[in-house]
């Protein structure tokens, strides 16, 4: 048992910085020795380039991560490195960086953005000088002038301000490359600038354009671009800008995914209190901000001026104001650091069921968030114990983000503790900091909080930042916010470990309702008991208790895992699953496979022979009747020579529990049909052939994209085509954002000979296919048909066979009906398989050469043409496997009531 408290949890994240600046401390004394030593080394008295670059390999990138292990999960740093990554280059950051960091945490900076490069960032950097330039200015003897707060900048502070500009331009370009960061000056034909008021500022402009040719260049060649706030007016005049505006107009440009304002202040805080603002959210705060007595001046323009920045910026945007020591806690954590300033998500409330206008959408995101394949079920009890009670609801537009609370009852009048019941976030809501947004309704509508997780919960460590105190017992933690009495704790704590597996096990919704309602009774006895020993209106402050919640245990109401939208389905299922009741029998499962002899066949039962819960017991092939079955070790297994007759004797005998189909085009049907003969009809049957795709009374099994329950209730089930899998769940995502027809998706498929079977043919001809590329079948392919059929729309479809044996490779061009950027594209994939764990994702182009003998699927690529109206994706696929037997597997697992990757290895 372990037991956290706020002040504990403050000490382990004071260690975790200490250890963190200790290695950034030993590295800045490593990276002085360098200079040094590379100084001496030159004629030039310039350092050698060669000598002090860190060495750009996955080791370095993985030492990175390590270190940003120490401020984050493991999962947050992933999460988001993923969302940078996926976007290009030049639309990562902004980071505006301040003449006060620029002398007082140049190494510090120089740290954090040797990390961000070496992990495959390109941030681009501005800076000012305001204070050096005061300084300057002082030992001049040119005494500064201000109106309204802008700098006048007359001649001969112009002449002092550019020099300077450029010197500590080179400063800092010097200081990166020193530290290993390949660094490019800019200093003129970036900003353009009018003059603000000539008359009243002199030599004072405001950005009026941004070129960024120079800056996508240097990105492009490797170079984190570092410009000035000096800009240039049509005529070639020069002129002052002002940092934070240069920094805005630039986002504007570049439309970058954070806008970062480095200030050794560390963020906004608020003036009454004295407390640093963590976010705000300026759709809900920006009018209550405006109000507040000490916005004014510096603060009030601030403000105001990132909020119209962030209305011309996508949603997705943010502006961070932070201290240097912070940058990548504020990168790679949803907690943050400093202040984030985003357009937010404006939450509805609810509190009641009846105030949720769209039940429908409400079940829906329950669901999402339930594993097994009874989650609508479980879904209307938990709503039904929800009707009557009071509650209260936060949710955006889309339901990314839902929280339920359960406040304290009427009777409970010890008591003004609140429970969590239900958290549900998808993964955009996570990086889009929405939780954040939900947690400060919480705080403000609910002054004392109870809630719990998971001990693995990916998500742990936001949840620590969000709590007072916690307490683990096994496997579950217990967080609270707003007890502060010692004998409240004690009792919390005390009925957790008491009572924690029948109040938070993954049990029953109804038998747990009864649960936690004996036990709230048995805390509010206590409670009354600890308020008679100390007597009074004190005792009744003090005395808490848990609510009667639905669903205690977590904060989702529903499922065997919290947050499994982010983790997919299980490996196991205890609870069968719906419509398989009527298909009872002794495990495992007997399978027969009609012809066994092909490649698909063979790597299917490579698969069955790791399946625990699978008993081969037939396979049939004309070729090798006689011979050992080769690859199966549980027990030997001689070929046959299966008929349709044999087939229905042993099916009216209820000899075989699933037969599989592993026959080529045509010939599966006298088999089925004598299975339907039988009688048997609750026998499962897998077709591997095209003969059934187009059957209505037949179920496709394509699980990542057909709803998972009509599989597992299915008894026929026609498998997906190898190109067919692959294009759909390439296209699958964009089908909404399509340009109507006669416009439709072209797929360019590439296969290797394995797909076109062990039949000897000049498809599968090794000489014939060296140096070669043949293309077939060049319109009204079966495989095109299937896809349009099952996506709805119709698509084009050109198949190619090359010289490797297994591996399919697709370049997909998709029309699209509206303008839609690369990273957007790129978001609603990374979105749709989230949970899909046989679905990779990423922003490199997928190659054929790495998805042989690999189980899943690889997406990447996302370019969008410059018109914004053509998307282009990459998709690999190893056919034989997930584009055959892998997906049978799936599809037996889920029809038989095993978990759906029994069996399956799954990275």
């Amino acid at each position: 048992m372990q037991s956290v408290t706020r002040k504990a949890a403050r000490q382990l994240a004071r260690q975790a910085r200490i250890a963190s600046r200790a290695q950034s401390t030993t590295a800045v004394a490593t990276q002085r020795q360098t200079r040094t030593a590379n100084t001496a080394s030159t004629p030039s008295g310039r350092r050698s380039f060669a000598t002090a670059r860190y060495s750009d390999d996955g080791s370095a990138r993985s030492a990175v991560i390590n270190v940003l292990n120490n401020i984050a999960s493991k999962r947050e740093v992933q999460q988001y490195l993923a969302q940078f990554t996926s976007v290009s280059s030049q639309q990562f950051a902004v980071i505006k960086v301040g003449g006060a960091i620029m002398t007082d945490y140049l190494d510090v900076l120089c740290a954090s953005l040797r990390n961000l490069n070496q992990m495959g960032l390109f941030p681009v950097i501005i800076h000012g000088a305001g204070p050096q330039l005061n300084k300057l200015l002082e030992d001049a003897g040119v005494e500064p002038q201000y109106k309204e707060g802008i700098r006048i900048t007359d001649g001969k502070t112009l002449g002092i301000a550019r020099k300077l500009f450029l010197e500590e331009n080179l400063k800092l370009v010097e200081a990166l490359e020193s530290w290993g960061v390949r660094a490019r000056p800019i200093t003129s034909g970036v900003l353009m600038a009018d003059y603000k008021d000539k008359d009243t500022y002199q030599f004072v402009g405001e950005v009026n354009k941004v070129y960024g040719a120079s800056i996508k260049a240097s990105i492009a060649d490797g170079y984190i671009p570092v410009l000035t706030c000096m800009a240039e007016s049509e005529d070639g005049q020069v002129l002052n800008v002002n940092a934070d505006k240069a920094a805005a107009e630039l986002a504007r440009e570049l439309v970058p995914l954070k806008i970062v304002y480095l200030s050794e202040k560390g963020g906004i805080h608020d003036k009454e209190t004295g407390k640093l603002i963590e976010a705000i959210n300026l759709d809900e705060e920006y009018d209550e901000y405006m109000k507040k007595p000490w916005v004014i001046h510096g603060t009030r323009s601030k403000i105001r001026d990132i909020k119209t920045l962030l209305d011309d910026l996508p949603r997705s945007s943010s502006v961070a104001i932070i201290h240097p020591e912070t940058l990548e806690r504020e990168l790679f954590t949803h907690s943050g650091a400093g202040t984030l300033i985003r357009r937010g998500t404006k939450l509805h409330q609810a509190s009641s069921l009846p105030e949720f206008q769209n039940m429908d959408r409400l079940k829906q995101t329950l669901v999402r968030d339930r594993e097994g394949l009874d989650a609508a079920a479980v879904v209307d009890r938990y709503l039904q114990s929800l009707k009557n009670r009071p509650l209260r609801a936060y949710y955006d537009d889309n339901m990314e983000a839902l929280a339920i609370v359960l406040p304290p009852t009427e009777t409970s009048a010890n008591s003004s503790l609140a429970h969590l019941a239900t958290l549900t976030m998808t993964r955009s809501a996570w990086l889009s900091n929405i939780a954040d947004n939900v947690f400060q309704n919480l705080k403000r509508d609910f002054p004392k909080l109870a809630w719990t997780v998971k001990q693995d919960d990916e998500n742990l460590t936001w949840f620590v930042e969000k709590a007072d105190g916690s307490i683990a017992r096994k496997g579950e933690v217990l967080f609270w916010y707003g007890i502060e009495s010692p004998e409240e704790v004690r009792e919390l704590m005390s009925e957790f470990v008491q009572h924690g597996r029948q109040m938070f096990g993954d049990i029953n919704l109804e038998s747990q309702l009864h649960r936690a309602a004996a036990a709230a009774e048995r805390i509010r006895a206590r409670a009354a008991s600890l308020a008679g020993m100390r007597g009074g209106q004190q005792a009744q402050q003090q005395a808490r208790a848990f609510s009667t919640s639905a669903r205690p245990s977590r904060p989702s109401a529903i499922g065997a895992q919290a947050q499994a939208q982010r983790r997919g389905y299980a490996t196991t299922n205890p609870n069968p699953p719906l419509g398989i009741k009527n298909r009872e029998k002794d495990y495992p499962s007997k399978v027969a496979v009609i012809g066994a002899r092909g490649y698909t066949g063979q790597a299917l039962i490579d698969m069955l022979n790791r399946h625990p819960n699978m008993d081969l017991c037939h396979v049939s092939s004309r070729e090798l009747a006689g011979k050992k079955l080769k690859g199966y070790d549980k027990k030997e297994i001689i070929y046959e020579v299966l008929t349709p007759d044999d087939i229905r004797r042993m099916a009216e005998k209820k000899e075989i529990d699933c037969w599989v189909m592993a026959l080529p085009n045509g010939l599966s049907k006298p088999y089925i049909d004598a299975i339907d003969e039988s009688g048997h009809k609750e026998a499962l049957v897998v077709d591997l052939s095209a003969d059934y795709r187009f059957d209505p009374t037949w179920t496709y099994g394509l699980p990542e994209l057909v709803q998972r329950h009509k599989i597992a209730s299915a008894t026929r089930i026609s498998n997906p085509g190898c190109y067919a899998t692959a294009a759909q769940l390439g296209i699958a995502p964009l089908v909404p954002h399509l340009a109507p027809e006669p416009a439709s998706p072209t797929v360019f498929g590439v296969s290797g000979y394995s797909g076109a079977g062990t039949k000897p043919s000049p498809k599968n001809d090794v000489n014939n296919l060296t140096n070669n590329l043949i293309a077939y079948s060049l319109t009204d392919h079966i495989h095109e048909r299937e896809i349009s059929s099952q996506l709805g729309t119709q698509v084009a479809f050109v198949p190619h066979v090359a010289v490797w044996f297994a591996g399919i490779h697709h370049t997909i061009s998709l029309p699209l009906a509206h303008s839609i950027t690369s990273r957007d594209v790129r978001q609603l994939y990374q979105d749709r398989y989230d949970k899909e764990k046989l679905v990779k994702v990423s922003g490199e182009s997928p190659q054929v050469k790495l998805i042989a003998g690999k189980h899943g699927v690889e997406i990447g690529g996302f370019a969008v043409h410059s018109s914004g109206k053509r998307a282009v994706v990459n998709v690999t696929i190893d056919n034989l496997l997930k584009g055959a037997a892998t997906q049978c597997l799936q599809n037996m697992n889920l029809a038989l009531g095993y978990g759906e990757y029994e069996g399956i290895p799954v990275d």
